[in-house]
């Protein structure tokens, strides 16, 4: 019995880091799952010492939610992702 692949899906990961001593993880997370990067922007908020990264991703559920969490895992980081249906 063989598992079905899952969909590829094209989806957006906004990450909020409210600790900039967690950026330099932040970026390594992404650095390990780049390939799955096809845009990025951040946007740094220096009044209230946060920034902002937004990024557009392309994988299947189970990868994304592998990265989501990844970085939801990182303290003083708040992650919101939202995925196509197909």
């Amino acid at each position: 019995m063989s598992i079905p692949m899952e969909e590829e899906r094209i989806g957006f990961i906004g990450i909020v880091i409210e600790d900039l001593t967690q950026a330099a993880k932040v970026n390594q997370i992404i650095s390990q799952f780049q390939e799955m990067v096809t845009g990025r922007i951040g946007v740094p908020d220096h009044d209230r010492d946060m920034a902002v990264i937004g990024l557009l991703v392309r994988g299947d559920n189970i990868r994304v939610g592998s990265f989501t969490a990844k970085l939801g895992n990182v303290p003083g980081v708040q992650v919101k992702s939202a995925m196509t249906k197909k």
